[in-house]
């Protein structure tokens, strides 16, 4: 499942560089109901190196995958899932064991409801390691395009003259 970089349009300073296409893998999943049946959901997991904490789950709605149900949550969130429990709040991930084999369980949920799905471990796995060939654990901040030193030295707060003035001092 390698991917081939491709140019970015401009790189740190505007010369040219070379950005890692990112890595999306289709699968499906089963979307369980209280009476532990299932219903076979294709999704797409996505991940980009220009937000390199995060991955993404498309839902589709649709056989032409013209209509999604997006969800975006941390890669480490997943990663850990594949293991021991993990997440609290909207997104929970955790290792399954199914009559067909290993898999993740991934609980959403969203003031629209609730979804237990359960993913294929191995392809998950794979889709993992992909993500860290292209940015590995760790070293996610290298890939963030902010300019840190300017951050920290408060370059980047608004002079106190064009503060917001609905804020009082503590910025409140």
């Amino acid at each position: 499942m390698g991917r081939e970089p491709v140019p970015a349009v401009d790189g740190p300073g505007g010369e040219e560089s070379r950005q890692p296409a990112g890595v999306a893998v289709e699968t499906v999943v089963r979307l369980l109901a209280p009476d532990a049946s299932g219903v076979p959901v294709r999704c797409g997991l996505h991940y980009d190196p220009g937000d390199p904490y995060a991955v993404q789950v498309r839902f589709f709605l649709d056989r032409r995958r013209r209509e999604a149900v997006l969800w975006s949550f941390a890669r480490e969130l997943l990663a850990a899932g594949l293991h021991e429990p993990s997440g609290l709040g909207d997104v929970r991930v955790w290792p399954w064991r199914t009559t067909q084999g290993d898999a993740v369980a991934l609980a959403l949920s969203s003031p629209d409801g609730q979804a237990l799905l359960e993913a294929p471990r191995a392809t998950v796995a794979a889709f993992l390691e992909d993500t860290y060939a292209q940015v590995p654990r760790g070293r996610e901040s290298e890939r963030l395009d902010i300019d840190a030193d300017a951050w920290l030295s408060g370059q980047l707060l608004p002079e106190p003259d064009q503060a917001d003035p609905d804020l009082d001092q503590d910025g409140r």
